[in-house]
């Protein structure tokens, strides 16, 4: 039982919270998870929303969030494709073909990034779905030998539907890596320059926060790469047989998200 476990450690100031099977399951949200970051918040706790959602705008996420009755201001969610905007315009180079689904693409023609077929800078990968069909790929082949570089939104293997498991983007750059020879540089978790963007927006080391999600590589042991805390939800796409199989040891594992509180 989660009530067993250790209290979070004092150096603990803030939490990065993943989205999808933390907060919600497909369209329900977990009980009591609502409740438990109105006691974090309470209790002086800071934290940031980092998700690997790359269906979804950053604002969409938002809109998502509140319909199912989570109050959560935009600025404080933090997605992959943030982050390859940033790197595209630290470069100065703001063409890309985009291979996602959804509206993400917002973000993007948001930021004047300029979403193009050919003669571009990046290949940006998402969670593109139904879309990653041959042609796609095949032209997203064609334009990485071309000379353009790979920005992989995440390298999930898999995340949970209602349905049950389904691919994620992870698969599929790594095909792109084979067949091009070129290595992906990773935009999302557990990239430390993601986890980075939401740490430096609250101001606090990453030893003084504590990531909580239901993926043990991506999330926890991320995280503790990192330097921070890492704490397992068993909701989600959790599997004990996975998360054991891994040699992973999270810093403390809880049936869900709700169960924080008992520990602070």
């Amino acid at each position: 039982m989660s009530s067993n476990q250790p209290k979070i450690p004092n150096i603990v100031r803030a939490f990065l919270v993943d989205l999808d099977g933390v907060l919600y399951m497909g369209k329900n949200p977990i009980p009591g998870v609502r409740e438990c970051l109105q006691r974090v918040s309470e209790l002086g706790y800071g934290y940031r929303f980092v998700s690997n959602s790359t269906r979804r705008c950053r604002s969409s996420v938002s809109e998502r969030l509140q319909d199912l009755g989570y109050s959560v201001p935009t600025k404080h969610i933090y997605t992959p494709p943030l982050a390859a905007i940033e790197k595209m315009k630290r470069s100065g180079k703001e063409r890309c073909f985009l291979l996602t689904t959804g509206d993400v693409h917002r973000d993007f023609e948001d930021a004047d990034i300029s979403i193009c077929e050919e003669d571009v800078d990046y290949v940006v990968i998402g969670d593109a779905g139904n879309s990653f069909t041959f042609d796609r790929l095949n032209q997203a082949l064609r334009l990485i030998l071309d000379g353009a570089e790979i920005l992989a939104l995440e390298k999930d293997r898999y995340w949970m539907e209602p349905q049950g498991l389904v691919l994620s983007t992870g698969p599929f750059v790594a095909a792109l890596e084979y067949a091009t020879g070129k290595k992906a540089e990773l935009m999302g978790k557990p990239s430390r320059q993601f986890f980075q963007l939401a740490l430096s927006d609250l101001g606090i080391r990453p030893e003084d926060a504590a990531m909580i999600g239901d993926d043990i590589l991506t999330d926890v042991l991320g995280a503790q790469e990192m330097g921070m805390q890492g704490i397992l939800v068993k909701t989600g796409k959790y599997q004990e047989e996975i998360a054991k199989s891994t040699g992973v040891k999270p810093d403390m594992v809880l049936e869900s998200l709700a169960d924080l509180a008992e520990h602070l």
